[in-house]
């Protein structure tokens, strides 16, 4: 009987493969990059987070007169994991001492009031991030609106790619 109320479901999702018939773009696929560019918790710094397919290699502030101001280190994750999940029942098997009791687990009557939720959660991207230290901050709230952020995905000789974003807007003081 249980199986009869899966055959709709596997009709509606052959349902949904149909038709597609665009192909894709002839060359590269085009960038995706999720990218944060704006102020954290220092007035005179500017943070960049990017989750991309490529690794982030360089970023720089790109003052109007065109000169650059370059990053700091940057941190690049390649598909980062992350555990997710949670106890049920209070984790009623862990002992407050020692934090670990597995003869607790065995001897409960009802191991299903036990069980634990648990996950693991991977990116299949690049995360990256970094900071460029403003070395005028007086100048950059006076002229943000003619800056610009260039950052540079890849690792030769393989592909690279460029983009260029808006500065952030100075935070308030």
């Amino acid at each position: 009987m249980s199986r009869i109320l899966y055959v709709p479901l596997l009709l509606l999702a052959l349902a949904g493969c149909g038709g597609g018939d665009a192909a894709p773009p002839p060359g590269p696929p085009a960038s995706a990059a999720q990218v944060r560019v704006g102020f954290g918790g220092l007035v005179d710094t500017i943070e960049v987070a990017a989750i991309e397919r490529l690794p982030l290699r360089a970023a720089e502030l790109v003052a109007p007169d065109g000169s650059a101001i370059s990053s700091g280190p940057i941190t690049v994750d390649s598909s980062p994991r992350f555990a997710t999940g949670q106890w049920a029942v209070s984790n009623a098997w862990k002992d407050p001492v020692t934090g670990d009791n597995a003869l607790a687990a065995l001897n409960l009557r009802q191991p299903q009031a036990g069980a634990a939720l648990q996950g693991q959660e991977q990116i299949l991207a690049m995360v990256s991030n970094t900071q460029i230290l403003l070395s005028d901050p007086v100048a950059y709230r006076r002229d943000w609106a003619n800056y610009r952020v260039r950052l540079t995905f890849g690792t030769p000789p393989g592909a690279i790619e460029t983009q260029e974003l808006p500065a952030p807007a100075p935070p308030p003081r």
